[in-house]
């Protein structure tokens, strides 16, 4: 073939039939969003041009591969288009349907493979019969009311040849390079390492600023050494050699200065590159908001059509850019949303002219970025969400008492829609009505770093605001400081960022609090949770990150906030398994290494501390709580409960800060996390017994002067010398032991407490 006209890209690789597929698929979608439109507005007349040509195309290319039932429907379309557009025709739903019916037996051909293709042909004969048959009747029903189904009649074609079906595929958009994950990743990790490189010089060319200033200064003072030599009158001699020193460094002024220029300069053209390298690796995985909901706009109208409605779904944001991966994982709870809109919220078309409305409804797909993220809106002028019915169905389902649901808000009622299992329809169907649905897209967002927030007015509409990042890749986060290691929490998991002033710190039921607004929002040691030690925020403020929602809010308080950075992000080996608290990591800008916090499993750390009583105080330096006299600390580990709190009351009631844990590993995790001034363990106890607790804590660096008493039930001589042996300070049984007795063994060790 003459191929002049045409670009030179090779598709020598590629049989006919890959290339008529990829063919069908984008002329497939140009039949469907085509008769979407005319279904929306049958008067709609420039929409049927581009329908004939798709049909036409497609007919010639059938003809090609020898497919001989698409080139059948195809060209019928082509007269149904025809006469259309001439006037002759009406595209009624019924006639809409029929064709989307045979544009889906288009793309269902196309797809077979070549093995499979004559098998699949044969067995479904009759129903492709079936199918042809109908688009006949769109296109003439006087003309076919007498044919039998299994009619097959032959259309008249225009001879093509194989240029047709190169020419479509090359008026396509242009050939995509595929890159498996792997490659992806290992490119995207040296672009990362190369921003690094440009970015580790930066300290480089300050110190050779801060060189030039020292040099200058240096420069001055000679300047200012002749000046007062010319006025002292000192020997000429003394001032040749003077004008002979400047006249030596003045040239290492200017060489410097030229250096430090092209230093700056190569150091901007290495940022510059470098960065622009990352964002082309990034470019590499972005594709338009349509490639992933070009099925929707038939989805929703399909589904109202079967459920008795009238739906009409509108996108908008088409052309905006999302990472492939993001665009892939969401199309499912993209799909749930509207298929929950239609059923749930949308009202059938006499409720609707009831109520003031048109009889058809509108949803609305709405994709933009907003501040560096992806905003996903999805919108619907419905029924709404009855509040009060969530609050019924919160308090018949036990989840809150009658004064607690009547005190929630509208966000937190909301919130309940997104839990597994909760669902507010009393019947099922093939559609919704099983309690799934929003908690998948619950799932779905949070596991690539984004939040969902439902809004509704009842009776107008109900909206889900999704918030995501552009990519996987990369993540918006904030940076701080926990115990001297920087972490980074993802930007779409932070509410608020501020600094509270000591004095707005309040105690309740020995839990932390303060106020924002009409709402107590607990305080929380990031440290303890990062299980990094107790330590102390200097100055008149503490510096937190707001966290989580409705009853789950929570400030985590940091030793400080570096800063913004957008962080390539890398997936944690699998060899370390789920690490908690940590989602991913990534590199600064200065090439250290940052952990980036999984804000879901912080908040189940936060649930789980709280629960156990084990929650640690912020402490400051200046503030209220370090001018008070401290408590000695005791850790009380024993998997009985009612000696646990025999000994905690009893120390308690003696003026010792107690906590408490409920085995060894429980009793490790928590003297590893605080700091303590004793601890008093069991010896027979589950996953780990005092023995072994003892050990580890002996053998700490950290903790071996940490005095540990052993109180057992085991009173055998080589019993007390098995923890005398392991390093234990005191043994105490517990069969002889009565208040007096343990409280004399504490004082012993740690003597009374000052609190």
């Amino acid at each position: 073939m003459n191929g002049g006209d045409h670009d030179q890209r090779d598709f020598s690789d590629l049989s006919l039939l890959e290339l008529f597929r990829s063919e069908a698929e984008s002329q497939a979608q140009v039949l469907t969003d085509g008769l979407l439109a005319l279904d929306r507005d049958a008067q709609n007349l420039p929409a049927i041009e581009p329908l004939m040509r798709a049909a036409h195309s497609l007919k010639g290319a059938a003809r090609i591969v020898n497919l001989e039932s698409i080139e059948r429907l195809a060209h019928v379309m082509e007269d149904c288009f025809v006469a259309a557009q001439k006037g002759k025709l009406q595209l009624g739903k019924e006639r809409i349907d029929r064709l989307l019916a045979g544009v889906d037996l288009i793309s269902q051909i196309a797809s077979l493979s070549e093995a499979n293709a004559p098998a699949w042909l044969e067995d479904n004969k009759l129903h492709i019969a079936n199918i042809l048959v109908g688009v006949y009747d769109a296109a003439d029903p006087a003309k076919f009311a007498n044919e039998p189904q299994e009619a097959q009649p032959q259309p008249t074609t225009t001879p093509v040849t194989a240029e047709h079906a190169l020419d479509a595929a090359n008026a396509r958009d242009e050939q995509v390079l595929k890159v498996n994950v792997r490659n992806f990743d290992r490119l995207l990790s040296l672009a990362s390492e190369s921003r690094v490189a440009a970015h580790a010089m930066q300290p480089y060319v300050q110190s050779m600023q801060r060189f030039k200033k020292r040099q200058q200064e240096m420069f001055g003072a000679l300047e200012e050494l002749n000046r007062l030599m010319a006025d002292a009158g000192i020997d000429e001699s003394i001032k040749e050699k003077s004008l002979l020193i400047r006249q030596k460094v003045d040239p290492l002024k200017k060489t410097l200065q030229e250096h430090l220029s092209d230093l700056e300069a190569y150091e901007r053209r290495l940022l510059t590159v470098s960065q622009e390298m990352l964002d082309e690796v990034l470019a590499l995985r972005m594709r338009p908001f349509r490639d992933g909901v070009h099925a929707f706009p038939r989805m929703v109208r399909d589904l109202a059509r079967s459920l008795g409605k009238n739906v009409r779904l509108e996108i908008t944001g088409e052309d905006t850019l999302v990472d492939r991966d993001i665009l892939a994982r969401m199309e499912s709870p993209l799909n749930h949303i509207l298929r929950n809109a239609v059923d749930h919220g949308i009202e059938a078309p006499h409720a609707r002219t009831a109520a003031g409305k048109p009889s058809e409804a509108t949803i609305r797909v709405e994709a933009r970025h907003i501040a560096g993220m992806l905003t996903i809106q999805v919108s619907d002028d419905g029924q709404g969400v009855d509040l009060d019915r969530i609050r019924r169905t919160v308090v018949s389902r036990k989840m809150a008492s009658v004064l607690m649901a009547d005190a929630m808000s509208a966000a937190e009622l909301l919130d309940f829609l997104l839990l597994p299992a909760f669902s507010l329809k009393e019947t099922t169907s093939q559609v919704s009505g099983r309690g799934v649905g929003l908690d998948a897209v619950h799932a779905t967002i949070r596991q690539l770093y984004g939040t969902v927030r439902l809004d509704t007015e009842h009776g107008k509409g109900f909206l889900v605001h999704i918030t995501l990042p552009l990519s996987r890749s990369i993540v918006r986060a904030v940076i701080v400081n926990i115990a001297g290691e920087a972490y980074a929490v993802p930007i779409t998991k932070i509410d608020r960022i501020m600094n509270l002033a000591h004095a707005d710190i309040h105690m309740l039921q020995d839990k932390q609090f303060f106020s924002l607004g009409d709402e107590h929002i607990g305080l929380i040691a990031a440290s303890q949770l990062l299980e990094l030690g107790e330590t102390q925020h200097h100055g008149d403020t503490v510096p937190v990150i707001i966290i989580g929602s409705g009853r789950r809010r929570y400030a985590l308080a940091v030793d400080a906030i570096v800063g913004e950075q957008s962080l390539a992000v890398q997936p944690i080996d699998t060899m370390f398994g789920k690490m908690r608290d940590i989602s991913a990591a990534g590199l600064l800008d200065d090439g250290l290494p940052v952990l980036v916090l999984d804000i879901a499993d912080v908040l189940v750390s936060i649930d789980k501390l709280s629960s156990e009583g084990s929650l640690q105080r912020v402490k400051g330096i200046g503030s209220a709580d370090s001018t008070e006299t401290k408590a000695k600390r005791v850790l009380v580990v024993d998997d009985s409960l009612t000696v646990r709190e025999m000994e905690r009351k009893l120390l308690q009631a003696r003026g010792f800060d107690v906590d408490i844990a409920v085995d060894g590993i429980d009793g490790w995790n928590a003297v590893r996390s605080g700091v303590y001034d004793l601890v008093i363990t069991d010896i027979d106890m589950p996953r780990m017994d005092g023995i072994e607790l003892l050990t580890l804590i002996k053998k700490d660096s950290r903790l071996h002067n940490l005095p540990v008493m052993i109180v057992s039930y085991k009173d055998r001589p080589e019993d007390r010398a098995r923890g005398i042996d392991a390093g234990a300070d005191y043994y105490l049984t517990k069969g002889s032991f009565h208040d007096e007795t343990l409280l004399v063994a504490v004082f012993d060790l740690i003597g009374e407490t000052d609190g």
